[in-house]
């Protein structure tokens, strides 16, 4: 197969590996005396829901809340599909759905939290005084400013009357199970979906520190509650048991393995890489220039800051621009830059190849690759050059999966 062919393997490889068909039967509870429900949220819920479905011993029902297009065939739990990453009225609605259910439990029964990434926006309830309206101003001031994921989490759990460990609470006396697949470099619990099961370690003050830090003027109504001790989230949970059933240190060692297996050097540069999509890119140009024949592996989110350029195509495409103009046509260098879910921003793909051809492509389509990447255009760029990796929505979130592929042994053919 071509090199291009062949990261693309390795990426399949790498989304298979999360997939909760696979992930979350090994990992259930056992299952209660009493009642079972399931409270689902982020881009995995609908298919972890079902997964749970296919694989549970008596009665289940509750609700999964998913991103548009991330639906998934249930049978007894309601999966309804939400804004994201802009929370809206459907997600509010599936929220106070899920107060509702858990609200009257008793000791006898059993809460099962399915959580993904994607479930902060997903799963939304403004906390009393504060609109969705106020909600989404914030979000959107923390996501153009190019605030990293646990950032934007924090505040959003203290602006949320389920995050943060709130949903759980209200679930009491009930035994509550949490299972999770992470999208969030360190896999902290807490921080994957703002952790409506999990107890919070961030407070009020924390909040208001992302604020200030990103130069944001929240609308009043978000000033006064984070100023207000009573509002501050849950610390501690006593009863819970919290699985994190699956990061990207699994998918990228399904890579890995599968590279080795193929008999290529692989060099991990980590899974938990943060930081602007550009900078990481070329960061990952110079590495890739000083070393021998192997695969560059890496995992974690990228940002990309947009400012007042606006653009479109989302992190991953933004880095593999980037990395082909730091490359600048090297020779025998092939890589791919992927969202695990599927989708890569807000676009329809979930992120794109390039070549030492990218460049010289891009020139004869008549494309300035700088004045693109200045402008946050690789949605354009990868599109007219039909570079893009188009998988559909996985169903899955381990977050980003970059693979940088230096030599081929001077043929264009790589054996499996």
């Amino acid at each position: 197969m071509t090199p291009n062919e062949f990261l693309k393997t390795l990426f399949d490889a790498a989304v298979a590996a999360a997939d909760p068909m696979r992930v979350v039967p090994p990992n259930l509870p056992a299952p209660p005396k009493g009642r079972t429900v399931v409270i689902a949220a982020g881009k995995a819920a609908a298919a972890m829901a079902r997964a749970v479905e296919d694989n549970w011993r008596g009665p289940v029902s509750g609700i999964a809340v998913t991103r548009y297009g991330h639906g998934a065939p249930c049978d007894f739990i309601d999966v309804v599909e939400a804004g994201h990453p802009m929370p809206d009225a459907a997600g509010q609605n599936a929220s106070a759905r899920a107060c509702e259910l858990v609200a009257g439990l008793t000791e006898d029964d059993l809460a099962l939290f399915l959580i993904s990434g994607g479930g902060s926006a997903l799963l939304n309830a403004p906390a009393t005084g504060v609109t969705l309206q106020d909600k989404q101003s914030v979000t959107r001031a923390l996501l153009v400013g190019g605030a990293p994921i646990s950032d934007i989490n924090c505040v959003r759990k203290h602006l949320s009357a389920v995050k943060g460990g709130r949903l759980a609470a209200l679930a009491a006396p009930a035994r509550v199970a949490t299972l999770i697949i992470s999208d969030v470099p360190g896999d902290d619990p807490a921080t994957v979906a703002s952790g409506p099961s999990i107890a919070d370690p961030t407070t009020l003050e924390d909040a208001r520190a992302v604020l200030d830090k990103f130069h944001i003027k929240p609308p009043a109504a978000v000033a006064v509650l984070l100023n207000r001790p009573e509002c501050e989230t849950p610390k501690s949970l006593p009863g819970s048991d919290t699985r994190i059933i699956v990061t990207a240190r699994d998918a990228l060692d399904a890579a890995a393995a599968m590279a080795r297996a193929a008999g290529i050097d692989v060099i991990d540069l980590g899974d938990d890489l943060e930081g602007e999509a550009r900078d990481l890119a070329r960061q990952h140009g110079e590495t890739a220039r000083g070393h021998a024949p192997a695969l560059l592996l890496s995992g974690g989110e990228v940002t990309v800051t947009l400012g007042e350029s606006g653009g479109k195509g989302g992190p991953n495409a933004e880095y593999a621009l980037a990395l082909a103009i730091a490359l600048d046509g090297c020779a025998d260098i092939h890589a791919i830059a992927c969202d695990t879910d599927g989708i890569d921003g807000d676009g329809d793909a979930a992120g794109a190849l390039i070549s030492p051809q990218t460049l010289t492509r891009a020139a004869a389509a008549g494309m300035d690759p700088r004045a693109m990447l200045d402008r946050h255009d690789s949605y354009g760029f990868f599109n007219k050059l039909g570079d893009h990796v188009i998988t559909g929505p996985t169903r899955t979130n381990v977050n980003d999966f970059r693979a940088v592929l230096i030599g081929t042994g001077g043929s264009n053919k790589i054996d499996l």
